[in-house]
């Protein structure tokens, strides 16, 4: 008797569901987020706050990174016509900065298209996992190699797809 009665409370019917309290579990209690709170979750959550955010971060990493390469470069600021000439401050400065706009542009546009292509794939297949980088890496890679033609284009697939998965691989 006492046998069926312990499994009747452990499995039968007076079984009382379990109440996953985090102050009972002994964490630290979480009050319920407002709805001003989830509101902010859903935009910061959202495609194009994602591409917004990926295209400023692209063009100050491609600016940076621009203006870096072009403070090693040796030929910064030399006049073709005239090799023998030392080109001002001015002038390499200004090469300088045209070098880093151009850059933080084409690195903007790239993080812009990988971002869109992301969060539609992954709201398209509805699991956020490692294959939605490497499809939107096939994409956008693809659509930039594309315009110099269908080998290219492949290439493109194939180079950013990869290094989207060895990221992907890298950061999960």
């Amino acid at each position: 008797l006492q046998y069926s009665l312990l499994l009747q409370h452990l499995v039968g019917d007076k079984r009382q569901p379990r109440v996953l309290d985090p102050a009972v579990l002994g964490g630290i209690p979480c009050p319920p987020k407002s709805e001003e709170q989830k509101m902010v979750e859903r935009v910061m959550e959202s495609c194009p706050f994602k591409a917004a955010l990926a295209c400023v971060g692209g063009f100050v990493l491609g600016g940076a990174f621009g203006i870096f390469t072009a403070g090693i470069d040796t030929n910064v600021g030399f006049d073709p016509k005239d090799p023998y000439r030392t080109p001002t401050a001015k002038e390499v400065l200004k090469d300088m900065g045209q070098r880093g706009i151009s850059y933080a542009k084409n690195f903007a546009i790239v993080g812009a298209m990988f971002s869109c292509t992301e969060c539609v794939v992954e709201s398209y297949r509805g699991k956020s996992d490692w294959k939605n980088s490497v499809i939107s890496g096939c994409i956008t890679g693809g659509a930039i190699g594309f315009r110099a033609g269908l080998k290219a284009g492949v290439i493109g697939c194939g180079g950013f797809a990869a290094f989207s998965a060895a990221v992907d691989y890298y950061l999960r």
